[in-house]
């Protein structure tokens, strides 16, 4: 019986997810101010954001003040992290190009302003560089997952420094921020809220829906100015090692 339940709450979940896309791009193409600007584009995905949690019973708690006009680096679990953080403060996020190929997911990131980098060729981190200026200027907040990869959630992995760069070339306050995941008992976040590895979106979405609740925690730590850590290296160390920190100090 219980494996019944599950299922139906999973397509329940699902049809009501289909609506929240569906409606959110209604949003989009008639509402001008969702698209006009990166401001416009990243207010639109935190709507979307919030209405996809509601639906997939997914309850957030901010453990601090979400940051503002900043560079957000946080640890990297699942594409669950997306909607969390977004869900909090209008944001655009850096990722990797192929993601831009994603069913749905990557029409999303495309339309919310996303900028997706070639990690392959070095000489991409300068035009990210160039595009993120004027999103600092309009005072959003930028995210990264400096981990380059999705984990199990059991440790942060070394960060990759090179997306720090125009940070600490303009001087960009950084903010680390600390993801973590609770389920029922019974259920796990490794194996059914983290996606890494070899698992396959579809399969991994599906299981997901049949959650009956998922906790996401965020814990933000202070800022970092970034022009005082002149080396990008010094800087991930540092960013990593609080990220770490603050997810001790709260029991992650």
């Amino acid at each position: 019986m219980g494996k019944i339940w599950n299922n139906v709450r999973g397509a329940g979940r699902l049809v009501a997810l289909l609506a929240v896309i569906g409606w959110s791009a209604v949003l989009y193409a008639v509402d001008r101010g969702n698209r006009r600007d990166a401001a416009g584009k990243a207010r639109w995905l935190q709507g979307a954001c919030r209405r996809a949690l509601r639906v997939l019973s997914v309850e957030v708690e901010s453990r601090g003040e979400p940051a503002q006009a900043a560079v957000i680096v946080a640890n990297h679990m699942s594409y669950l992290d997306i909607l969390v953080i977004a869900s909090l403060t209008p944001v655009v996020f850096v990722a990797k190009k192929e993601v831009r190929g994603w069913p749905v997911f990557g029409w999303f990131a495309a339309k919310a302003g996303t900028r997706f980098i070639d990690r392959g060729r070095r000489g991409d981190v300068a035009r990210i560089g160039e595009e993120l200026g004027p999103v600092m200027a309009a005072g959003l907040t930028i995210v990264l997952f400096l981990e380059g990869t999705t984990t199990d959630g059991s440790d942060v992995l070394p960060f990759k420094a090179s997306l720090l760069e125009p940070a600490v070339r303009n001087g960009w306050e950084v903010v680390p921020a600390g993801l973590s995941y609770a389920v029922p008992a019974g259920r796990t976040v490794e194996s059914e809220v983290c996606w890494w590895g070899d698992m396959t979106l579809a399969p991994h979405l599906w299981n997901f829906t049949t959650l009956p609740w998922v906790r996401a925690r965020v814990a933000w730590g202070e800022g970092l100015v970034s022009i005082y850590e002149q080396d990008r290296k010094a800087l991930a160390v540092r960013l990593r090692d609080t990220l770490v920190k603050l997810r001790i100090e709260h029991g992650f």
